[in-house]
């Protein structure tokens, strides 16, 4: 099986990154880590730069354990693009992170993890950052 870690460049991907890491040590399990945007003319804050993305692969080829990066950039929101690689990979779990919204950011904004939690057929595990 495997686990499957939304990541964004941001504290809450970071938690969801280590526990991902955790719990793919302790279950023996792949774990695959995606970042996905939509891409186009307007700078998505959720994509990972070239570094970001340097870092992340690093952190799993020291991890010791059978993973990978993915980094989806193919015109279709982060929702779609998670929803289809949990179906692909018959995912075990899908782990996301919180972060602390105002109401009024979640109205305006909307919210991804939401999204995933109500849609993917996956247990999902939220994280939130330790601060």
């Amino acid at each position: 099986m495997t686990i499957l870690v939304a990541y964004v460049p941001r504290p809450e991907g970071e938690a969801a990154l280590a526990k991902g890491l955790e719990m793919a040590k302790r279950r023996n399990e792949h774990l695959v880590v995606v970042n996905a945007s939509p891409g186009g003319d307007n700078e998505d804050p959720a994509a990972v730069d070239i570094e970001d993305a340097e870092r992340v692969q690093q952190i799993l080829v020291n991890a010791g354990i059978h993973a990978e990066f993915k980094q989806l950039v193919r015109g279709k929101n982060a929702v779609e693009e998670i929803e289809a690689l949990v179906e692909s990979l018959s995912a075990s779990v899908l782990i996301i992170g919180l972060r602390k919204r105002s109401a009024v950011g979640k109205l305006i904004m909307g919210s991804v993890a939401q999204d995933l939690l109500m849609s993917v057929p996956c247990p999902v595990l939220a994280v939130k950052t330790s601060s």
